[in-house]
């Protein structure tokens, strides 16, 4: 699903216009940016949290002289951690057992000439 299809879908579950849905959808964005900027989390209970976190400096390779190495500065990256309620959520939707299909007839024997 793409940014437009989840305004769509806001729309239609909400009762809003796709314009309203959209700001809704700016507004949580730029929200959730500036929290995680200012080194804050988005806790939304049941479906997740997401932070920021700093990933610390390494030596690495250089991919175009693999003989040089190179330092890799620390940077900050964003992270989700998905909430009990989405887990089980996801893990219901796998543990559904299949539809029962009938027992299927073998196929007919081929003649031999």
């Amino acid at each position: 699903m793409n940014k437009a299809e989840l305004i769509t879908h806001i729309a239609d579950e909400v009762g809003v216009t796709k314009k309203q849905a959209e700001d809704m959808v700016e507004a949580f964005v730029k929200i959730v940016t500036d929290t995680l900027q200012k080194g804050g989390e988005v806790t939304i209970a049941g479906f997740g949290a997401f932070m920021s976190k700093q990933r610390k400096g390494r030596t690495g390779v250089n991919p175009q002289n693999p003989s040089e190495k190179i330092q890799i500065p620390s940077v900050t990256v964003p992270k989700f951690k998905a909430g009990k309620g989405l887990k089980d959520a996801l893990k219901a939707k796998k543990e559904t057992p299949p539809t029962e299909m009938p027992p299927s007839t073998p196929p007919p024997a081929t003649p031999t000439f």
